[in-house]
């Protein structure tokens, strides 16, 4: 299948294998058919190599090489379009080593734990698990390359190993595009990643996804609509037409099939057409007639222009007709790699032919298993299959020698790139300027291949508006958490009615705000499970940069942002005035903003812990602890000059700290003429309070005249400064805390992008 904008053919997934045609996509845009292509396409620029940054740069117009004197592609002898991509890869090894026991100053690796990806004796076991062993072999534009073998064989392990999923100073050997070396940004661009498992947004419909999909890969220079015609052709191509506005689905809500999942897998990945394509075990999971058509879609994708490796356990008779090359290992080393129809020649040669009517593939995996089980394992079948390699490339070179045909790529990589371009791939970098007549045929022009198709602030959209229609067709999620601050909001209200200004309601302002802002920051735990569902999407998305991830930071907070006014207003209508709060109307605004900022500072810290902890449990844990101990400090149990001086780090870490210490200013600041303590009220909660009033009336006035004072029952003992001063919440005004505490959540976001940074590589060391 080709994403390419231009009136191409492809495969529908229809088991009698005919072509169909396919509308154009661009009007004005000729076709390009594969068998031939005239300067006319080649008068263009793309970039691929380090002209500007973000961008790779190659001449796009003709050369001599590839276009003879009346200005058409030489073909080869039999008049076809030479083979324009290789991939080949040379003597790859990977090997990893075992972690030693008590070294916890050691890094944490990435330890393959499979048991049968080790092989020899004391000293390879010394060495540790070897997952790649000198495995060599090429996939061809046009074709699908398929890796079998049992579990624990590396079959993954090659697939990231040829997808640059696998440090380069872990790996051993080559790769190659059309002999050129292939890794870091190049590779990104031009090639797409299909995970094992179906990482799909449940409540969005399946042309949601794909739309989405098309808005982050395919540039702004195309339009919403040729977006949208892209993305309905690509509908069909995978044969989801009846699904297209039914929802993915997940355990708790019915959606689309497994193979309908598989195949949308698949389409986010390749929306832009790229010009390799790696999946892990595309069929993995699917009932026969599902994987067939999976498979009968990549045969489809093969043909319009890409490179085709996939992973596969063990195909059917029908799968084995559509691929076109085989490599079966076996614990990290090759025991045949060919065309299937050579496998029973290959068999028989080895002396083990394969029964009439069996399948080969199944036989072949099956003896391979026959021989691990036994101590030679299977050395002398890799011995074989290296020799009978050897003899196939020397015939092959034998046969090009007489016929004149040769299937080693016939251009330079640039030059492919560029002719691919052409032909309509790699939709998100072919980002070409137009000459005076608007056509891609004016003048040579130029185009880029940028490193993302977006701008920065084109892909926060992108996320927010996807991220906002997921939200929206789960109300339940914000519906449960705002009953759970309102019910929350009720009982304090209930529980702190009316508080008086008496030395007793005083305390029990104190711990009315003590909880409510505590009940601010646990209430955020919510936000934990958030990024941890989307987190291996994430890593999908970023592999090979559908957008940046600063732009998933920012649009993260924004979409988070609203449901926290709805519960902050919420919060403080219910329980400011039930509870009889100082200040009035503008104390009811600060109320609310520091409760909106309590929220926002919560939110970004067990965002943060998100990132950094990889199981929702786990990170309750530390949530709920974390919380626990900046209550502890945050001036409300000891107050700060109390605290020992070893622990007063903490106390200044504490992220309750400002919000208790704002809503006291705001509380006890209010008014400068409210009085929290008169005369005998002094005698409150001391032993002398169960005297009468008369007898503590005349001990109020021997003190007076023993300390010159005028001092009677209704003097003022205690004013709002007095209970700050007191409480030590004398350093930071409330304005002050209002502002360090929206900072807290800044800076949780900022970290929040960094474990982003630092912890999404998406390769094994």
């Amino acid at each position: 299948m080709s994403s390419s904008f231009r009136s191409r053919r492809t495969l529908p997934i229809e088991e009698d294998g005919e072509d169909a045609p396919r509308a154009d996509l661009l009007p004005g845009h000729q076709r390009s058919d594969r068998r031939s292509a005239s300067s006319t396409n080649l008068d263009q620029h793309v970039v691929l190599g380090s002209h500007s940054p973000g961008h790779v740069v190659v001449d796009l117009r003709p050369t001599a090489a590839n276009v003879d004197g009346g200005g058409k592609l030489e073909l080869d002898p039999v008049g076809r379009m030479p083979v324009h991509f290789v991939l080949a890869f040379h003597d790859l090894t990977y090997n990893v080593g075992r972690p030693r026991r008590m070294a916890f100053w050691r890094r944490s690796r990435h330890v393959e734990t499979d048991a049968t990806t080790a092989r020899g004796g004391a000293a390879r076991a010394r060495e540790g698990a070897l997952l790649l062993d000198g495995v060599s072999g090429e996939a061809r534009e046009g074709e699908i390359m398929a890796v079998l073998g049992a579990s624990g064989a590396g079959k993954t392990t090659l697939i990231d190993a040829l997808a640059d999923r696998i440090q380069r100073d872990s790996l051993r050997g080559a790769v190659t595009l059309n002999g050129e070396p292939l890794g870091g940004r190049m590779l990104k661009v031009i090639s797409a990643y299909v995970m094992q498992d179906d990482l799909l947004y449940p409540m969005l419909t399946v042309a949601e996804t794909l739309m989405y999909s098309a808005e982050f890969r395919l540039p702004r220079s195309l339009s919403a609509s040729k977006k949208a015609t892209r993305v309905q052709e690509l509908i069909d191509q995978l044969g989801l037409r009846a699904a297209a506005n039914t929802i993915i689905g997940d355990e708790g809500r019915r959606g689309v099939s497994g193979g309908e999942r598989r195949r949308v897998s698949i389409g986010i990945d390749i929306i832009h057409d790229p010009i390799i394509l790696f999946l892990d075990e595309p069929t993995s999971g699917l009932d026969s007639t599902s994987a067939f058509m999976v498979v009968k879609v990549l045969q489809g994708i093969a043909k319009s222009g890409s490179v085709v490796i996939m992973s596969i356990h063990q195909p059917s008779y029908r799968i084995i007709g559509l691929i076109d090359r085989l490599m079966f290992l076996s614990r990290g080393r090759t025991v045949y790699y060919g065309p299937p129809a050579s496998l029973p020649l290959f068999f028989s040669e080895f002396g083990h032919p394969i029964p009439d009517g069996q399948n080969p593939v199944e036989f072949a995996l099956d003896h391979v298993r026959q021989l691990e089980a036994i101590p030679e394992g299977t050395d002398e079948l890799v011995e074989f299959s290296k020799a009978w390699r050897e003899k196939a490339l020397a015939r092959a070179v034998s046969s090009a020698a007489c016929t004149g045909r040769h299937d080693k790529p016939s251009l330079p990589l640039k030059e492919a790139i560029r002719m691919s371009i052409a032909r309509g791939k790699l939709v998100s970098g072919a980002t070409t300027s137009t000459g005076d007549n608007g056509t891609a045929a004016a003048a040579a022009s130029t185009a880029k291949v940028a490193t993302y198709a977006n701008p920065w602030w084109a892909e926060v959209w992108v996320l927010a508006r996807r991220a906002f229609t997921n939200t929206r067709r789960t109300p339940e999620l914000f519906l449960i958490r705002l009953a759970t601050v309102v019910v929350t909001a009720f009982i304090l209200a209930t529980v702190f009615w009316r508080l008086d200004n008496t030395p007793k309601g005083v305390n029990e302002r104190f711990g009315f705000f003590a909880i409510a802002v505590s009940t601010m920051f646990y209430t955020s735990a919510d936000a934990l499970p958030v990024f941890l569902v989307e987190r291996y999407i994430y890593l999908r998305e970023t592999a090979h940069n559908a957008y940046r991830r600063s732009s998933y930071t920012v649009s993260n907070a924004i979409v988070a942002f609203p449901p926290l006014v709805a519960l902050s207003l919420a919060f403080t209508a219910i329980t400011f005035f039930a509870v009889g709060l100082a200040g009035g109307a503008g104390g009811f605004l600060f109320f609310a903003l520091i409760v909106l900022a309590s929220f926002w500072a919560g939110s970004g810290f067990v965002t943060f812990l998100s990132g950094v902890v990889p199981h929702v449990i786990i990170g309750y844990t530390v949530v709920v602890a974390g919380l626990a101990y900046f209550l502890l400090l945050s001036g409300f149990f000891i107050t700060r000059d109390r605290i020992p001086s070893y622990w007063i780090w903490l106390h200044y870490l504490s992220l309750i700290k400002y919000p208790y210490e704002a809503v006291m200013h705001n509380e006890f600041g209010a008014e400068a003429g409210r009085c929290f303590m008169r005369g005998v009220q002094m005698f409150d909660g001391t032993p002398m309070a169960r005297l009468p009033v008369e007898t503590k009336v005349r001990v109020l006035e021997a003190m007076s005249r023993s300390m010159g004072l005028e001092l009677n029952s209704g003097s003022c003992i205690t004013t709002g400064p007095d209970i700050l001063a007191r409480q030590a919440v004398t350093e930071l005004g409330k304005w002050s805390c209002l502002w360090v505490t929206v900072a807290w959540g800044f800076l949780f976001r900022a970290l929040f992008y960094l474990t982003l940074v630092l912890g999404s590589r998406n390769r094994r060391r």
